[in-house]
Parts: structure tokens; sequence; C-alpha cells
């Protein structure tokens, strides 16, 4: 039965599959696979469909990198914020441009002259430590600082005098510019220190000891209510103007850890329930809310730079109004197009200021086992595929020679080599067409 028997070209036509004959799905290279080169008098005498799957997936990522056409693109206008998220299947980008009103796109180039580097907490002296001055009593769980202080967040650990060990922040408060706090144990339980004590200098680190972060923004907002089944927060609209998703929520009823997922008008969504055991707030309830982190300075002075304008009305190529040469020039800084740099921390292209409000085109790599409908091999390469797989289940066993494990190497190598010039799509009208353009005498 031919391939086609099931599908007329009535059918082919009114369906949104076109040009899928090309490929063969990674499930049929798998079940051939397990026909044709696994059983008595086979190749391979004994594997599981287990462990066959496990090495095409591999000879699928591999393939994807340098042989097969899996360049991917996304198209996005750049924000204000001069940021860009990677997409979610992203493995390495192949070009980065942005395009102008005659949608012709112009390469954007990496710069490996600044970054945006993690920006932890210094006090006054530089020291990486966050203290504050406290008065202690011995009858109470509440601590009251000697200043506001927006960087201190509930679950943090406290150490000082008087302090038993293993304390934490279980609740933040602020009037009138003064920040009180009230300290638990692990379990929740309110603690006292062991004697009362003013102008107390207290440290607070993060539970796991990494550094304090600069946080970007942290507003405190009162009068807020919320109960113990709703994931929402409701409050004053003026009040919620600077709330962001994505900050983290800071108070005793809510898990540490708790972030804001959307702002609408006067409700706040949560992203965890408030904590059984706890209280409903039917008003009057206060909460810090803080960006997870900040804005380095070396990003900031990058993004508020001016750069050189990006724009080219194909009348001449005068990029430069100067006349002469440029001697020293640096090359990867000699073009206006403008440049880049990825965070692979945060996940994000970060942009020159000049292409602010700018279509960018971002063409990518993935390894093409994103989703099942990618899982798809060329049928130009269906051969590199089956003997990748063979290479590695033989390369896994044990008892196989060195000179037979070589022949399946060679073998390997040379239907990649082929999937390779295949799929090149070398044609030779083209091919002639370009060396004309080259002024090259061709016969015809």
């Amino acid at each position: 039965m031919g391939l086609l028997d099931d599908t007329t070209q009535q059918q082919y036509y009114q369906e949104n599959n076109y040009g899928n004959y090309q490929f063969t799905s990674l499930d049929d290279i798998i079940s051939q696979f397990m026909v044709v080169y696994v059983g008595d008098q086979k190749i391979i005498q004994k594997a599981s469909r287990i462990d066959v799957a496990f090495h095409a997936q591999r000879a699928m990522q591999e393939l994807s990198f340098d042989t097969f056409k899996s360049i991917k693109s996304q198209e996005i206008t750049v924000p204000a914020t001069l940021q860009m998220i990677l997409p979610q299947d992203y493995v390495n980008y192949t070009k980065i441009s942005w395009v102008d009103s005659a949608g012709i796109k112009h390469p954007l180039y990496p710069t490996g002259r600044t970054s945006n580097p993690p920006n932890p907490y210094q006090n006054a002296d530089g020291d990486f430590v966050l203290t504050a001055v406290g008065t202690l009593d011995d009858s109470s769980s509440s601590i009251v600082l000697d200043a506001e202080y927006k960087n201190i967040q509930v679950g943090m650990v406290v150490s000082g005098p008087y302090i038993p060990n293993q304390t934490i922040v279980g609740a933040t408060s602020n009037s009138s510019s003064i920040t009180t706090i009230t300290i638990e144990d692990t379990a929740g339980t309110a603690v006292v220190p062991t004697e009362s004590n003013s102008g107390t200098t207290l440290t607070f680190t993060n539970t796991d000891g990494s550094l304090i972060l600069e946080k970007e923004s942290s507003y405190i907002v009162e009068n807020l209510s919320w109960n113990l089944t709703d994931y929402k927060i409701t409050g004053t609209a003026s009040e919620l103007t600077d709330i962001e998703i994505g900050m983290l929520i800071s108070h005793d009823n809510f898990p540490v850890g708790t972030t804001v997922t959307n702002v609408y008008s006067t409700t706040i969504v949560t992203s965890a329930l408030p904590l059984s055991g706890t209280s409903a707030v039917t008003s009057g309830g206060e909460v810090t809310f803080t960006s997870p982190n900040s804005e380095s300075d070396t990003w900031s002075s990058y993004k508020s730079g001016t750069s050189s304008e990006n724009q080219d009305d194909y009348q001449d190529d005068t990029y430069w109004p100067a006349g002469g040469e440029r001697y020293g020039l640096d090359p990867q800084r000699a073009q206006v197009n403008g440049s880049f740099y990825i965070d692979q921390q945060s996940g994000k292209i970060h942009f020159s200021s000049n292409i602010s409000g700018k279509t960018v085109v971002l063409d990518y790599i993935s390894d093409g086992l994103g989703t099942d409908a990618e899982m798809q091999v060329h049928k130009f390469a269906e051969e590199a595929m089956y003997k990748s797989i063979l290479c590695a289940i033989m390369s896994a066993k044990a008892n196989v020679g060195g000179r037979q494990l070589a022949y399946y190497k060679k073998d390997k190598f040379a239907a990649i080599r082929t999937a390779k010039l295949r799929l090149s799509n070398i044609k030779l009208e083209e091919l002639t067409q370009t060396l004309r353009g080259k002024s090259k005498h061709i016969k015809h």
C-alpha cells in the first residue's frame, strides 16, 4: 500500500498540513528501526523501545544543530524596557536583526563590553550585609527598628544579641517611616528576645545563605483585605497603580515566595492562598510588594546611552557624514544598526537604546523536541537517523569490538554527510545565476 493511499488530493488541499510528505515522524523512525535492526539474526539482537527512543531523540537533537533546517524565527516590537524574552524552545541564535519600513533586515551585532550582573545589597560601609538597629522587649515578639527597611522580607533569618538561634521574620509593618518586625521560629511560634535592650544591631540574611539583592522597587500598601479561600487581595485602585505582575508579596499570612499574578482595578491576584491557620483580613491589611530582581547600574547606563541612529533612506551609502578614514576603529562597533547582549541567567536579550520601538526578528536554533509536531525528520536525512541510532546503541553495548564500532561510526558520518549535501538544496540554475553576478563566464 502506498504512503498516500489513505489521503486523496482533495483532502490534502482542504487541510492545512501542506508539504508534510517530505517528513517522517520520529515515532515512525523508532518503529521502523525496531522492525529492521532489532531481533533474531539482526544487527542488534535485543533492545528495548525505551533505549531506542532515547538514542533517537539524542540523534534528533544533534542533527538539528548542524544538519537539519531547524532554524526558527520570532518577531517582536522592542518595548521601552529594551528587553526580549528568549523563546521557550531556544537553544542558540543564528541572527538577530531589526526590520526597517521597507521590510529589509539589518543585522544586529553582539557586544561583549557590557552585561547585567547581579546587584547585591550593600550597606553604607560597602559590606554585603543588611543590618538594622532595633529596640528589644523580652515580653514581646515585636521589634521596632530605627528606620524604614523595605529590603527586610518575611522569612529572613534574624540574628543578633539576645535573639535566639533559628529566628526568622514572621511579619513586617511600616508606619511613619519606621519598620516594625515580628519574630518567630521556623515552626511559626512567636519568639521573644532573652533580654530587653535598646539600640540592638540586628543582621538579616536569606535562609539559603545567598546574598540579599537590591530591589528595583518596593511599595508598602495599606488598607487591603483578603480571605483564606480566594487568591485575591482587594484594595483601592489609586494605591495599586505601582503594583506589577511578578512582584513578591511579603506578609506573614502568605507563603514565602508568593507573587502577584495579575493586577486589575482594585484587585490583586496572588500565586498562592493565605496560609492555613491564619485569619482573614477584612480591612486595614498592610502588605509589602517588591520587585524580585534589581536592574544593575551597568545595564541602566548601557540602555540610557545615546546610540547612532539606525536609519537608511536607500538613496546612497553614506553612513558617516565625516569624510576620510577612521583609523583604530573597532570593527564590531563600526556599524549603525545597533547591538545586543544575551543575559543567560535571566533568559532575556538586552538591546541598545536605538532599537527601542523597532521590529526585531530573532532567528534561532531549537533541538526539534519542543512539541510532537516538531519531532519530524526530513526524508533526506532519514538514513542518517537510522545510522546515528545504530551507532549510539552499539557504543553503549558491552563486548563490541573497536574495529566493529569504528565501522558503525564511519557509516554514521557518511550518512550525515550525504544528508547535509541533500539538505543544502543546491540548484544548478541558482548557482549559475549567482556566478554570473560575480562576472564569471558561464556557458549556456
